[in-house]
């Protein structure tokens, strides 16, 4: 496996330059005078080594070509382009490289089979900002989004190359709204995309993070918003390597983590935990949710298929995550710039076993750490395990703690009016499962459909009431009052004494003799 690697201008073995090393070996096989090279990426099967410099230095303000483009075998430049912003900066390959595209002021070029001297093909879009090329085997798919600007909605089309002949040749096509941004993300078949849009703003004031969406848009031409059903940010979105569901974590922290099926329809909720990132093994079976950053550095591991948690190991001050492609093995690290101090790196077993741990020495700084990659299919899938991994380092799994509670509240019975935060518990939403918790959408049509009920029933008392011609009942209970006090208690009185008249006459109809002054009782 050929590698690209800046080395430090202070090592005095390696002047200020740039060295490609075959990493079996780490034989230099070429040096490339680029000691201003910011960015390097390779080319999925290694063919082409792309470096990015600065576009404009002090030494030359106006500008020169600063996207290279190199063979690495022999170290020939195919090409030298103009890339002034960094974002977006790489051209985009089919995994095979049949297939190359990059964006240039309102369009995508494309090239075939490595050749850049020869643009292949053009998609024109007004403002397009960003794209994303699918994965998997040719004919290659390109999902492309447009900012929304004057009122009207932000939209992602998906084409098949080289199929761009207009709006109607998109094989999908997405609008909304509420998109400042948008991060796309293929699974791993290239039939469906995810899209997370995203406002620095949000109105209601509910976020200081602003406010984010996600959308669904495959191949076929189907669409839907993903039902999210807490508030709050979109840490993470993944696909399983299955491309048959993916994993959200979102919400106010503690965050609530949530696997879906191609149709949005919830799978299984993790309840909430704290955690901002979810990583699947290559091989699907195993998924980690983890919490770093500015969290503690909290794992848990799962098996999806049982949806059986196996490990809670804990991690503290990670800032790096990296599934070993045999699907068994984690390397996890600490590396610079993000922390400086207590640099190093550990490798794991999923069961929650550390198997070996390596600490950088004083006055130096780790700056990445991957494991070597592997073709598909080198490492089948294995049956999971839960009990842990013998090693000398032993495991990690978290100490049982309580939370702190204040001295007067210590000798009492924890309450939820006690708890910092209501916690979820897991959840398996699947079809025949014991708990099936509502969708915030089911949830929203369920109250309409209760308050159309209830409102229907208030109205049909009145509607049922025969209509009379005849005067009131003197005797109604349910007569309102005039707003005097003295005049409401005559009435009160007077509709009394009018009852106990229709009694006697009861009375006296049925044939009992009634007393005088029952008879000559006046009525005033």
């Amino acid at each position: 496996m050929l590698q690209g690697v800046p080395v430090c201008k202070d090592d005095p073995a390696f002047p200020r330059s740039l060295y490609v090393l075959r990493s079996k070996d780490s034989e230099v096989l070429q040096t490339l005078d680029l000691p201003k090279t910011t960015m390097l990426q390779f080319s999925p099967l290694n063919t082409i080594l792309v470096t990015w410099q600065p576009y404009t230095t002090a030494d030359n303000p106006q500008g020169d070509s600063n996207l290279q483009l190199w063979d690495v075998q022999t170290g020939a430049l195919l090409k030298s382009l103009y890339q002034k912003k960094l974002e977006g900066w790489s051209p985009c390959w089919s995994e095979d490289e049949k297939l190359a595209v990059r964006s240039v002021n309102n369009e995508l070029h494309f090239f075939e089979n490595n050749d850049f001297n020869t643009i292949a093909n053009k998609l024109h879009m007004q403002k397009v900002s960003d794209y994303i090329l699918s994965p998997g085997a040719q004919p290659s798919k390109v999902a492309v989004c447009v900012p929304g600007s004057k009122g009207a909605p932000s939209f992602v089309r998906i084409y098949q190359y080289p199929n761009f002949g207009g709006p109607s040749a998109a094989l999908a096509n997405k609008s909304f709204f509420k998109a400042d941004r948008v991060s796309m993300e293929w699974n791993k078949k290239g039939t469906a995309v995810l899209v997370t849009a995203s406002v620095d703003v949000d109105k209601s004031g509910a976020s200081y993070y602003g406010e984010q969406n996600l959308h669904y848009l495959d191949i076929k031409g189907e669409g839907a918003v993903v039902q999210l059903p807490k508030n709050g940010p979109i840490y993470d979105v993944v696909w399983s390597p299955t491309s048959t569901e993916f994993c959200v974590v979102y919400g106010f922290m503690p965050a609530k983590a949530t696997v879906y099926n191609l149709k949005c329809d919830p799978v299984f909720d993790f309840g909430t935990g704290p955690r901002n990132a979810a990583y699947y093994s290559p091989q699907g079976n195993i998924l980690v949710l983890a919490g770093f950053g500015n969290l503690r550095g909290q794992m848990e591991v799962w098996d999806v298929k049982k949806y059986k948690q196996v490990s809670k190991p804990q991690v503290p001050d990670s800032t790096h995550f990296f599934w070993c492609p045999d699907g068994e093995h984690i390397v996890t690290a600490t590396c610079s710039p993000r922390l400086r101090v207590s640099n190093g790196y550990k490798i794991w077993h999923y069961t929650g076993t550390l198997l070996h741990k390596e600490e950088t020495p004083a006055g130096k700084e780790l700056w990445e750490v991957r494991w070597q990659p592997s073709p598909a299919g080198t490492f089948p899938e294995r049956p999971v395990k839960y009990q842990a991994a013998p090693s000398p380092l032993g495991s990690t799994q978290p100490t049982t703690t309580q939370a702190y509670r204040p001295p007067a509240m210590r000798n009492q019975p924890a309450t939820a009016s006690t708890k910092l935060h209501e916690e979820e518990a897991p959840q398996d939403m699947r079809p025949g499962s014991d708990r099936q918790p509502v969708s915030k959408a089911a949830l929203k049509n369920q109250k309409k459909r209760e308050a159309k009920k209830a409102s229907k029933q208030e109205a049909k008392p009145d509607a049922a009431e025969p209509h009379s011609n005849s005067a009131p009942n003197p005797n109604s209970q349910s007569a309102e009052s005039c707003g005097d006090p003295e005049t409401d208690k005559k009435i009160k009185n007077l509709k009394k004494k009018l009852k106990a008249i229709e009694e006697l006459k009861e009375q006296q109809a049925s044939g009992k003799t009634l007393q005088k002054n029952q008879v000559s009782h006046p009525v005033t």
